[in-house]
Protein backbone atom coordinates (compact mmCIF):
# COMPACT_ATOMS: atom_id res chain seq x y z
CA UNK A 1 0.00 0.00 0.00
CA UNK A 2 1.75 2.98 -0.99
CA UNK A 3 1.28 6.58 0.94
CA UNK A 4 0.96 9.73 -0.90
CA UNK A 5 4.39 11.41 0.03
CA UNK A 6 5.36 9.88 2.87
CA UNK A 7 6.16 7.03 4.12
CA UNK A 8 5.22 3.48 2.72
CA UNK A 9 3.97 0.43 4.56
CA UNK A 10 3.14 -3.32 3.94
CA UNK A 11 0.99 -5.24 5.60
CA UNK A 12 0.76 -9.02 6.12
CA UNK A 13 -2.74 -10.30 5.52
CA UNK A 14 -3.19 -10.75 9.20
CA UNK A 15 -1.51 -8.37 10.79
CA UNK A 16 -2.71 -6.02 13.06
CA UNK A 17 -4.21 -3.00 12.18
CA UNK A 18 -2.54 -0.12 11.65
CA UNK A 19 -3.67 2.57 13.83
CA UNK A 20 -4.27 6.26 13.08
CA UNK A 21 -1.86 9.10 13.51
CA UNK A 22 -1.85 12.48 14.44
CA UNK A 23 -2.12 13.54 11.05
CA UNK A 24 -5.40 11.24 10.20
CA UNK A 25 -7.20 12.98 13.21
CA UNK A 26 -5.79 16.28 11.57
CA UNK A 27 -7.11 15.04 8.33
CA UNK A 28 -10.68 14.16 10.38
CA UNK A 29 -11.18 17.75 11.11
CA UNK A 30 -10.51 18.89 7.48
CA UNK A 31 -13.22 16.37 6.29
CA UNK A 32 -15.96 17.06 8.68
CA UNK A 33 -15.87 20.60 7.13
CA UNK A 34 -17.80 19.79 4.32
CA UNK A 35 -19.90 17.65 6.46
CA UNK A 36 -20.81 20.57 8.86
CA UNK A 37 -21.50 22.82 5.74
CA UNK A 38 -23.81 20.63 3.93
CA UNK A 39 -26.04 20.08 6.71
CA UNK A 40 -26.47 24.03 7.11
CA UNK A 41 -27.26 24.19 3.67
CA UNK A 42 -30.38 21.89 3.80
CA UNK A 43 -31.40 24.29 6.22
CA UNK A 44 -31.01 28.08 5.56
CA UNK A 45 -32.28 28.27 1.95
CA UNK A 46 -36.47 27.69 4.18
CA UNK A 47 -34.92 30.76 6.11
CA UNK A 48 -34.34 32.89 3.13
CA UNK A 49 -37.63 31.50 0.90
CA UNK A 50 -40.13 34.83 2.20
CA UNK A 51 -36.77 37.11 0.75
CA UNK A 52 -35.89 35.70 -2.51
CA UNK A 53 -39.71 35.32 -3.26
CA UNK A 54 -39.95 39.16 -3.31
CA UNK A 55 -36.85 39.67 -4.67
CA UNK A 56 -37.08 37.56 -7.64
CA UNK A 57 -40.82 36.27 -7.69
CA UNK A 58 -40.82 32.84 -8.66
CA UNK A 59 -44.07 30.98 -9.88
CA UNK A 60 -44.89 28.45 -7.48
CA UNK A 61 -44.17 25.93 -9.56
CA UNK A 62 -40.38 27.59 -9.73
CA UNK A 63 -40.25 28.14 -6.01
CA UNK A 64 -40.89 24.07 -5.60
CA UNK A 65 -38.03 23.48 -7.96
CA UNK A 66 -35.56 26.23 -6.12
CA UNK A 67 -35.99 23.50 -3.08
CA UNK A 68 -36.38 20.60 -4.72
CA UNK A 69 -34.06 20.24 -7.22
CA UNK A 70 -30.66 19.99 -4.63
CA UNK A 71 -31.92 17.20 -2.99
CA UNK A 72 -32.64 15.63 -6.33
CA UNK A 73 -29.49 15.97 -8.10
CA UNK A 74 -27.81 14.79 -4.70
CA UNK A 75 -29.53 11.40 -4.94
CA UNK A 76 -29.40 11.12 -8.44
CA UNK A 77 -25.58 11.27 -8.37
CA UNK A 78 -24.45 10.00 -5.15
CA UNK A 79 -23.40 6.23 -6.37
CA UNK A 80 -22.32 7.44 -9.64
CA UNK A 81 -19.63 9.83 -7.47
CA UNK A 82 -18.97 7.24 -5.56
CA UNK A 83 -17.48 5.02 -8.22
CA UNK A 84 -15.85 8.32 -9.84
CA UNK A 85 -14.24 8.47 -6.48
CA UNK A 86 -12.80 5.19 -6.74
CA UNK A 87 -11.47 5.50 -10.04
CA UNK A 88 -10.20 9.10 -9.62
CA UNK A 89 -9.23 9.16 -6.57
CA UNK A 90 -10.97 10.69 -3.33
CA UNK A 91 -9.40 13.17 -2.28
CA UNK A 92 -8.95 14.67 -6.29
CA UNK A 93 -13.03 14.08 -6.45
CA UNK A 94 -13.48 15.67 -3.05
CA UNK A 95 -11.12 18.93 -3.66
CA UNK A 96 -13.01 19.03 -7.00
CA UNK A 97 -16.61 18.97 -5.47
CA UNK A 98 -15.33 21.41 -2.65
CA UNK A 99 -14.48 24.09 -5.81
CA UNK A 100 -17.52 23.29 -7.66
CA UNK A 101 -19.84 23.24 -4.67
CA UNK A 102 -17.74 27.40 -3.88
CA UNK A 103 -18.13 28.35 -7.19
CA UNK A 104 -22.51 27.12 -7.52
CA UNK A 105 -22.83 28.90 -3.68
CA UNK A 106 -21.34 31.81 -5.15
CA UNK A 107 -23.76 31.85 -8.33
CA UNK A 108 -26.60 31.17 -5.88
CA UNK A 109 -26.14 33.95 -4.14
CA UNK A 110 -26.07 36.95 -7.06
CA UNK A 111 -28.68 34.72 -9.34
CA UNK A 112 -30.30 37.80 -11.34
CA UNK A 113 -33.43 35.47 -12.25
CA UNK A 114 -35.15 32.12 -10.88
CA UNK A 115 -33.90 30.64 -13.82
CA UNK A 116 -30.45 30.89 -12.69
CA UNK A 117 -30.86 30.12 -9.33
CA UNK A 118 -32.68 27.07 -10.55
CA UNK A 119 -29.55 26.12 -12.07
CA UNK A 120 -27.00 27.22 -9.24
CA UNK A 121 -28.87 24.97 -7.14
CA UNK A 122 -28.99 22.06 -9.27
CA UNK A 123 -25.17 22.41 -10.05
CA UNK A 124 -24.46 22.69 -5.50
CA UNK A 125 -26.32 19.38 -5.79
CA UNK A 126 -24.65 17.65 -8.17
CA UNK A 127 -21.44 19.46 -6.15
CA UNK A 128 -22.51 17.95 -3.30
CA UNK A 129 -23.19 14.62 -4.18
CA UNK A 130 -19.30 14.62 -4.49
CA UNK A 131 -18.76 15.51 -0.81
CA UNK A 132 -20.30 12.93 1.10
CA UNK A 133 -19.33 9.52 -0.08
CA UNK A 134 -15.58 10.67 -0.55
CA UNK A 135 -15.11 11.96 3.32
CA UNK A 136 -16.98 8.92 4.40
CA UNK A 137 -14.62 6.86 2.08
CA UNK A 138 -11.62 8.49 3.42
CA UNK A 139 -12.32 7.95 6.54
CA UNK A 140 -12.50 4.54 5.79
CA UNK A 141 -9.04 4.21 4.30
CA UNK A 142 -7.48 6.72 7.21
CA UNK A 143 -8.50 4.91 9.66
CA UNK A 144 -8.09 1.07 9.89
CA UNK A 145 -8.60 0.62 13.58
CA UNK A 146 -11.93 -0.80 13.90
CA UNK A 147 -11.89 1.31 17.53
CA UNK A 148 -10.60 3.88 15.65
CA UNK A 149 -12.88 4.25 12.89
CA UNK A 150 -15.78 3.93 14.92
CA UNK A 151 -15.20 7.06 16.82
CA UNK A 152 -14.02 8.76 13.43
CA UNK A 153 -17.94 7.51 12.16
CA UNK A 154 -18.91 9.64 15.28
CA UNK A 155 -17.26 12.68 14.85
CA UNK A 156 -18.00 12.90 10.78
CA UNK A 157 -21.73 12.09 11.87
CA UNK A 158 -21.75 14.42 15.23
CA UNK A 159 -20.54 17.24 12.06
CA UNK A 160 -23.71 16.78 10.02
CA UNK A 161 -25.97 16.76 13.42
CA UNK A 162 -24.62 19.95 14.84
CA UNK A 163 -24.61 21.46 11.17
CA UNK A 164 -28.28 21.11 11.25
CA UNK A 165 -28.49 22.33 14.59
CA UNK A 166 -26.56 25.92 13.85
CA UNK A 167 -28.03 26.41 10.10
CA UNK A 168 -30.78 27.82 11.00
CA UNK A 169 -29.09 30.20 13.83
CA UNK A 170 -26.26 31.61 11.25
CA UNK A 171 -28.68 31.60 9.00
CA UNK A 172 -30.88 33.87 10.46
CA UNK A 173 -28.07 36.07 11.58
CA UNK A 174 -27.35 36.48 8.02
CA UNK A 175 -30.87 37.34 6.55
CA UNK A 176 -31.09 40.44 9.76
CA UNK A 177 -27.75 41.99 8.34
CA UNK A 178 -27.70 40.86 4.29
CA UNK A 179 -29.92 40.18 1.36
CA UNK A 180 -31.07 36.35 0.87
CA UNK A 181 -28.23 35.18 -1.26
CA UNK A 182 -26.01 35.92 1.60
CA UNK A 183 -26.83 32.05 3.12
CA UNK A 184 -25.08 30.78 0.28
CA UNK A 185 -21.85 32.63 0.64
CA UNK A 186 -21.22 30.53 3.81
CA UNK A 187 -19.75 27.90 1.84
CA UNK A 188 -16.89 30.41 0.63
CA UNK A 189 -14.64 30.03 3.10
CA UNK A 190 -15.30 26.49 4.25
CA UNK A 191 -14.80 25.42 0.90
CA UNK A 192 -11.49 27.38 0.23
CA UNK A 193 -10.23 26.04 3.86
CA UNK A 194 -10.86 22.87 2.59
CA UNK A 195 -8.80 23.38 -0.86
CA UNK A 196 -5.84 24.57 0.71
CA UNK A 197 -5.81 22.22 3.85
CA UNK A 198 -7.00 19.08 1.91
CA UNK A 199 -4.06 18.74 -0.31
CA UNK A 200 -1.65 19.11 2.91
CA UNK A 201 -3.11 16.57 5.60
CA UNK A 202 -5.43 14.23 3.64
CA UNK A 203 -4.26 10.92 1.67
CA UNK A 204 -4.79 10.02 -1.84
CA UNK A 205 -6.79 6.75 -2.52
CA UNK A 206 -8.14 4.83 -5.15
CA UNK A 207 -8.97 1.28 -6.87
CA UNK A 208 -6.18 0.53 -9.96
CA UNK A 209 -8.73 -2.29 -10.58
CA UNK A 210 -11.41 0.38 -11.82
CA UNK A 211 -10.35 1.01 -15.67
CA UNK A 212 -13.34 3.19 -16.42
CA UNK A 213 -16.92 4.24 -15.54
CA UNK A 214 -19.62 2.49 -18.30
CA UNK A 215 -21.50 5.58 -19.78
CA UNK A 216 -25.09 3.60 -20.14
CA UNK A 217 -24.91 2.32 -16.27
CA UNK A 218 -24.51 6.05 -15.86
CA UNK A 219 -26.99 7.41 -16.99
CA UNK A 220 -29.81 5.03 -16.03
CA UNK A 221 -28.69 5.25 -12.85
CA UNK A 222 -28.87 8.70 -12.55
CA UNK A 223 -32.52 8.51 -14.36
CA UNK A 224 -33.90 5.34 -11.95
CA UNK A 225 -32.82 7.20 -9.00
CA UNK A 226 -33.90 10.82 -10.17
CA UNK A 227 -37.63 9.85 -11.23
CA UNK A 228 -38.19 7.95 -8.20
CA UNK A 229 -37.02 10.49 -5.71
CA UNK A 230 -39.20 12.49 -7.77
CA UNK A 231 -42.05 10.32 -7.30
CA UNK A 232 -41.67 10.00 -3.56
CA UNK A 233 -41.66 13.86 -3.26
CA UNK A 234 -44.62 14.21 -5.10
CA UNK A 235 -46.81 11.96 -3.33
CA UNK A 236 -45.98 13.78 -0.30
CA UNK A 237 -47.37 17.09 -1.50
CA UNK A 238 -49.84 14.97 -2.80
CA UNK A 239 -49.16 15.51 -6.47
CA UNK A 240 -51.09 14.14 -9.52
CA UNK A 241 -51.47 10.55 -9.46
CA UNK A 242 -50.76 10.21 -12.88
CA UNK A 243 -47.70 12.03 -12.89
CA UNK A 244 -46.46 9.81 -9.87
CA UNK A 245 -47.51 6.52 -11.11
CA UNK A 246 -45.75 7.44 -14.35
CA UNK A 247 -42.50 8.44 -12.41
CA UNK A 248 -42.47 5.38 -10.68
CA UNK A 249 -43.06 2.97 -13.29
CA UNK A 250 -40.33 4.29 -15.55
CA UNK A 251 -38.11 4.13 -12.34
CA UNK A 252 -38.49 0.89 -11.76
CA UNK A 253 -37.96 -0.17 -15.76
CA UNK A 254 -34.69 1.84 -16.02
CA UNK A 255 -33.91 0.40 -12.88
CA UNK A 256 -34.17 -3.45 -13.60
CA UNK A 257 -32.59 -2.66 -17.11
CA UNK A 258 -29.86 -1.35 -15.06
CA UNK A 259 -29.83 -4.00 -12.34
CA UNK A 260 -29.24 -6.52 -15.71
CA UNK A 261 -26.66 -4.75 -17.07
CA UNK A 262 -24.27 -4.46 -13.88
CA UNK A 263 -25.16 -8.67 -13.65
CA UNK A 264 -23.51 -8.97 -17.47
CA UNK A 265 -20.19 -5.94 -16.96
CA UNK A 266 -17.38 -7.13 -15.94
CA UNK A 267 -16.27 -3.55 -13.96
CA UNK A 268 -20.08 -2.68 -13.17
CA UNK A 269 -20.57 0.09 -11.63
CA UNK A 270 -22.69 -0.87 -8.75
CA UNK A 271 -21.29 -4.39 -8.10
CA UNK A 272 -23.67 -6.47 -6.74
CA UNK A 273 -21.70 -8.75 -5.26
CA UNK A 274 -21.85 -5.66 -1.93
CA UNK A 275 -25.08 -7.11 -0.96
CA UNK A 276 -24.47 -10.84 -0.74
CA UNK A 277 -22.75 -9.57 2.09
CA UNK A 278 -25.50 -10.07 4.97
CA UNK A 279 -23.06 -7.70 7.63
CA UNK A 280 -23.97 -4.41 4.58
CA UNK A 281 -26.90 -5.49 3.65
CA UNK A 282 -28.69 -5.43 6.95
CA UNK A 283 -26.35 -2.27 7.87
CA UNK A 284 -28.30 -0.38 5.02
CA UNK A 285 -31.42 -1.70 5.81
CA UNK A 286 -30.88 -0.75 9.02
CA UNK A 287 -29.92 2.54 8.50
CA UNK A 288 -32.52 3.36 5.60
CA UNK A 289 -35.44 1.87 7.56
CA UNK A 290 -34.66 4.13 11.00
CA UNK A 291 -34.24 7.29 8.41
CA UNK A 292 -37.58 6.14 7.12
CA UNK A 293 -39.04 5.92 10.50
CA UNK A 294 -37.75 9.17 12.06
CA UNK A 295 -38.56 11.68 8.63
CA UNK A 296 -42.44 10.47 8.85
CA UNK A 297 -42.25 11.28 12.39
CA UNK A 298 -40.78 14.42 11.97
CA UNK A 299 -42.24 15.54 8.87
CA UNK A 300 -46.05 15.44 10.89
CA UNK A 301 -44.22 16.38 14.31
CA UNK A 302 -43.53 19.78 12.79
CA UNK A 303 -47.01 20.19 11.56
CA UNK A 304 -48.68 19.09 14.91
CA UNK A 305 -46.56 21.28 17.07
CA UNK A 306 -47.55 24.40 14.88
CA UNK A 307 -50.75 23.76 13.72
CA UNK A 308 -52.20 21.67 16.58
CA UNK A 309 -50.48 23.21 19.42
CA UNK A 310 -50.11 26.78 18.25
CA UNK A 311 -46.63 27.42 18.52
CA UNK A 312 -44.70 29.80 16.50
CA UNK A 313 -41.81 28.11 14.00
CA UNK A 314 -39.20 29.70 16.67
CA UNK A 315 -41.08 28.71 19.03
CA UNK A 316 -41.12 24.88 17.92
CA UNK A 317 -37.35 25.07 17.33
CA UNK A 318 -36.54 26.12 20.90
CA UNK A 319 -39.00 23.02 22.39
CA UNK A 320 -36.95 20.56 19.87
CA UNK A 321 -33.57 21.65 20.48
CA UNK A 322 -33.13 19.44 23.64
CA UNK A 323 -34.06 16.71 20.79
CA UNK A 324 -31.56 18.33 18.42
CA UNK A 325 -28.47 18.60 20.89
CA UNK A 326 -29.13 14.82 22.47
CA UNK A 327 -28.10 13.40 19.38
CA UNK A 328 -24.30 14.84 19.78
CA UNK A 329 -23.80 14.25 23.20
CA UNK A 330 -24.74 10.70 22.55
CA UNK A 331 -22.52 10.29 19.83
CA UNK A 332 -19.38 11.08 21.55
CA UNK A 333 -20.35 8.12 23.90
CA UNK A 334 -20.96 5.21 21.30
CA UNK A 335 -17.49 4.95 20.66
CA UNK A 336 -17.22 3.48 23.95
CA UNK A 337 -20.65 1.69 24.44
CA UNK A 338 -19.24 -0.21 21.09
CA UNK A 339 -16.40 -1.39 22.79
CA UNK A 340 -18.56 -3.00 25.61
CA UNK A 341 -21.38 -4.00 23.69
CA UNK A 342 -22.03 -5.93 20.34
CA UNK A 343 -23.04 -4.00 17.52
CA UNK A 344 -26.06 -5.75 16.67
CA UNK A 345 -27.00 -5.74 19.78
CA UNK A 346 -26.45 -1.91 20.51
CA UNK A 347 -28.23 -0.85 17.04
CA UNK A 348 -30.94 -3.20 17.96
CA UNK A 349 -31.39 -1.50 21.55
CA UNK A 350 -30.83 2.26 19.18
CA UNK A 351 -34.11 1.06 17.21
CA UNK A 352 -36.45 -0.45 20.00
CA UNK A 353 -35.45 2.71 21.82
CA UNK A 354 -36.89 4.49 18.82
CA UNK A 355 -39.75 1.96 18.71
CA UNK A 356 -40.80 3.24 22.09
CA UNK A 357 -40.38 6.99 21.88
CA UNK A 358 -42.62 6.73 18.32
CA UNK A 359 -45.23 4.42 20.64
CA UNK A 360 -45.55 7.75 22.80
CA UNK A 361 -46.05 9.69 19.71
CA UNK A 362 -49.44 7.39 19.52
CA UNK A 363 -50.62 8.68 22.69
CA UNK A 364 -50.40 12.24 21.72
CA UNK A 365 -53.11 14.68 22.52
CA UNK A 366 -54.06 18.14 22.55
CA UNK A 367 -53.59 18.89 26.84
CA UNK A 368 -50.14 16.56 27.12
CA UNK A 369 -48.51 16.86 23.91
CA UNK A 370 -45.70 19.25 24.27
CA UNK A 371 -44.64 17.31 26.56
CA UNK A 372 -44.46 14.20 24.97
CA UNK A 373 -43.18 15.77 21.63
CA UNK A 374 -39.94 17.36 23.40
CA UNK A 375 -39.98 13.68 25.46
CA UNK A 376 -40.68 11.45 22.72
CA UNK A 377 -38.08 13.50 20.32
CA UNK A 378 -35.35 12.98 22.54
CA UNK A 379 -35.61 9.33 22.98
CA UNK A 380 -36.24 8.93 19.46
CA UNK A 381 -32.52 11.23 18.68
CA UNK A 382 -30.90 9.33 21.82
CA UNK A 383 -32.07 5.51 20.47
CA UNK A 384 -31.21 6.27 16.66
CA UNK A 385 -28.03 8.31 16.80
CA UNK A 386 -26.25 4.75 17.57
CA UNK A 387 -27.73 3.39 14.60
CA UNK A 388 -26.51 5.65 12.45
CA UNK A 389 -22.76 5.50 13.54
CA UNK A 390 -22.49 2.11 14.10
CA UNK A 391 -24.51 0.93 10.73
CA UNK A 392 -22.44 3.59 8.69
CA UNK A 393 -19.19 2.18 10.45
CA UNK A 394 -20.56 -1.45 9.57
CA UNK A 395 -21.40 -0.43 5.99
CA UNK A 396 -17.90 0.93 5.04
CA UNK A 397 -16.07 -1.78 7.18
CA UNK A 398 -18.18 -4.88 5.13
CA UNK A 399 -17.27 -3.24 1.69
CA UNK A 400 -13.63 -4.22 0.19
CA UNK A 401 -11.17 -1.22 0.51
CA UNK A 402 -10.81 -0.48 -2.99
CA UNK A 403 -15.14 -0.43 -2.91
CA UNK A 404 -15.51 2.48 0.07
CA UNK A 405 -16.64 5.17 -2.57
CA UNK A 406 -19.30 3.08 -3.88
CA UNK A 407 -20.27 1.50 -0.43
CA UNK A 408 -20.30 5.17 1.09
CA UNK A 409 -22.88 6.36 -2.17
CA UNK A 410 -24.75 3.39 -1.37
CA UNK A 411 -25.33 3.66 2.02
CA UNK A 412 -26.27 8.23 1.37
CA UNK A 413 -28.52 6.86 -1.19
CA UNK A 414 -30.46 4.53 0.63
CA UNK A 415 -30.77 7.58 3.27
CA UNK A 416 -32.06 9.62 1.07
CA UNK A 417 -34.52 7.02 -0.41
CA UNK A 418 -35.27 6.72 2.79
CA UNK A 419 -36.13 9.90 4.24
CA UNK A 420 -38.39 10.56 0.77
CA UNK A 421 -40.11 7.27 1.66
CA UNK A 422 -41.11 8.05 4.87
CA UNK A 423 -42.74 11.39 4.39
CA UNK A 424 -44.41 10.14 1.45
CA UNK A 425 -45.85 7.37 2.74
CA UNK A 426 -46.67 8.43 6.43
CA UNK A 427 -47.69 11.38 5.12
CA UNK A 428 -50.49 10.29 2.74
CA UNK A 429 -51.09 8.01 5.69
CA UNK A 430 -51.86 10.95 8.39
CA UNK A 431 -53.68 12.90 5.07
CA UNK A 432 -55.84 9.99 4.36
CA UNK A 433 -57.11 9.63 8.42
CA UNK A 434 -57.46 13.52 8.51
CA UNK A 435 -59.97 13.89 5.49
CA UNK A 436 -61.83 10.94 7.28
CA UNK A 437 -61.46 12.31 10.72
CA UNK A 438 -62.61 15.72 9.91
CA UNK A 439 -65.34 14.27 7.91
CA UNK A 440 -66.94 12.84 10.82
CA UNK A 441 -65.84 15.11 13.33
CA UNK A 442 -67.33 18.36 11.89
CA UNK A 443 -71.18 19.55 11.94
CA UNK A 444 -73.62 19.58 9.02
CA UNK A 445 -74.42 23.23 9.66
CA UNK A 446 -70.91 24.26 8.74
CA UNK A 447 -71.23 25.25 4.52
CA UNK A 448 -69.88 22.74 3.02
CA UNK A 449 -67.63 25.26 0.93
CA UNK A 450 -65.69 25.93 4.14
CA UNK A 451 -65.51 22.01 5.30
CA UNK A 452 -64.37 21.60 1.21
CA UNK A 453 -61.62 23.47 1.76
CA UNK A 454 -60.66 22.89 5.33
CA UNK A 455 -60.47 18.87 4.57
CA UNK A 456 -57.84 19.16 2.06
CA UNK A 457 -54.81 19.63 4.92
CA UNK A 458 -54.55 20.78 8.49
CA UNK A 459 -52.65 24.07 7.05
CA UNK A 460 -55.63 24.61 4.87
CA UNK A 461 -58.31 24.31 7.65
CA UNK A 462 -56.27 27.27 9.69
CA UNK A 463 -56.86 29.42 6.81
CA UNK A 464 -59.94 28.38 6.26
CA UNK A 465 -60.69 29.02 10.34
CA UNK A 466 -59.19 32.52 10.19
CA UNK A 467 -61.56 33.93 7.63
CA UNK A 468 -64.74 32.21 8.61
CA UNK A 469 -66.82 33.84 11.61
CA UNK A 470 -65.85 33.26 15.05
CA UNK A 471 -68.13 30.22 15.97
CA UNK A 472 -67.71 28.60 12.68
CA UNK A 473 -63.73 28.91 12.50
CA UNK A 474 -63.49 27.23 16.30
CA UNK A 475 -65.62 24.50 15.17
CA UNK A 476 -63.06 24.34 12.18
CA UNK A 477 -60.14 24.36 14.12
CA UNK A 478 -61.40 21.62 16.91
CA UNK A 479 -62.28 18.90 14.15
CA UNK A 480 -59.29 19.69 12.04
CA UNK A 481 -56.65 19.55 15.20
CA UNK A 482 -58.48 16.90 16.22
CA UNK A 483 -58.22 14.85 12.73
CA UNK A 484 -54.52 15.56 12.47
CA UNK A 485 -53.63 13.95 16.05
CA UNK A 486 -55.53 10.94 15.02
CA UNK A 487 -53.64 10.82 11.56
CA UNK A 488 -50.44 11.44 13.55
CA UNK A 489 -51.13 9.00 16.44
CA UNK A 490 -51.44 6.22 13.52
CA UNK A 491 -49.03 7.00 11.63
CA UNK A 492 -46.75 7.21 14.67
CA UNK A 493 -47.99 3.69 15.31
CA UNK A 494 -47.07 2.51 12.24
CA UNK A 495 -43.40 3.29 12.25
CA UNK A 496 -43.21 2.27 15.88
CA UNK A 497 -44.36 -1.53 14.60
CA UNK A 498 -41.78 -0.95 11.44
CA UNK A 499 -38.58 0.21 14.26
CA UNK A 500 -39.52 -2.52 16.66
CA UNK A 501 -39.09 -5.28 13.44
CA UNK A 502 -36.32 -3.46 12.04
CA UNK A 503 -34.56 -4.04 15.87
CA UNK A 504 -35.25 -7.45 15.32
CA UNK A 505 -33.88 -7.90 11.89
CA UNK A 506 -30.88 -6.03 13.65
CA UNK A 507 -30.35 -8.05 16.28
CA UNK A 508 -30.69 -11.34 13.76
CA UNK A 509 -28.77 -10.39 10.97
CA UNK A 510 -25.80 -7.38 11.74
CA UNK A 511 -22.33 -9.29 12.72
CA UNK A 512 -21.14 -9.12 16.44
CA UNK A 513 -18.04 -7.31 15.44
CA UNK A 514 -16.68 -4.42 13.31
CA UNK A 515 -13.86 -5.83 11.05
CA UNK A 516 -10.75 -3.95 10.44
CA UNK A 517 -11.29 -4.29 6.92
CA UNK A 518 -12.56 -6.31 4.28
CA UNK A 519 -10.53 -6.85 0.40
CA UNK A 520 -7.61 -5.60 -0.37
CA UNK A 521 -6.11 -2.55 -0.04
CA UNK A 522 -6.51 0.57 -2.18
CA UNK A 523 -3.72 1.36 -4.37
CA UNK A 524 -2.95 5.32 -3.65
CA UNK A 525 -0.95 8.01 -5.71
CA UNK A 526 2.74 8.17 -4.44
CA UNK A 527 5.93 9.65 -5.20
CA UNK A 528 7.66 6.91 -4.23
CA UNK A 529 10.03 5.53 -6.59
CA UNK A 530 10.73 1.98 -4.95
CA UNK A 531 8.74 0.98 -1.63
CA UNK A 532 10.40 -1.96 0.63
CA UNK A 533 8.87 -3.42 3.89
CA UNK A 534 10.82 -0.84 5.84
CA UNK A 535 9.43 2.15 3.55
CA UNK A 536 10.10 4.20 0.45
CA UNK A 537 13.79 4.26 -0.88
Amino acid sequence: MKMTGHETLSRAPHASPRRATKREWIGLAVLALPTLLLAMDMTVLHLAVPSLSAALEPSSSQLLWIVDIYGFMIAGFLIVMGNIGDWIGRRKLLLTGAAAFGFASVLAAFAPTTEMLIAARALLGIAGATLMPSTLSLIRNMFDDPAQRTTAVAVWMTSFMVGAIIGPLVGGVMLVWFWWGSVFLLAVPVMLLLLIAGPILLPEFRNEGKSRLDPPSVIMAIAAILLLVFALKEAAKYGSIWQIGAAVLAGLAIGTLFVRRQIRLEDPLLDLKLFRNSGFTASLASISLAVFTISGAMFLIYQYLQGVLGLSPLEAGLWLLPSSLAGPIVAFAVPALSQRIAPNRLIAAGLATGAVSLGVFALLGQVNGLAMVVGGMTLLSIGLTPVGILGTDLIISSAPAEQAGAASAISETGTELGMALGIALFGSLATAIYKFGFASGIGADIPASLTDRASETLGAAIAVAMEAEPGVGTAILLAARDAFTSGLQAAALVAAIVSAGTALMALRYLPKTIRAGAGNEPAVDSTCPVETAQGCI
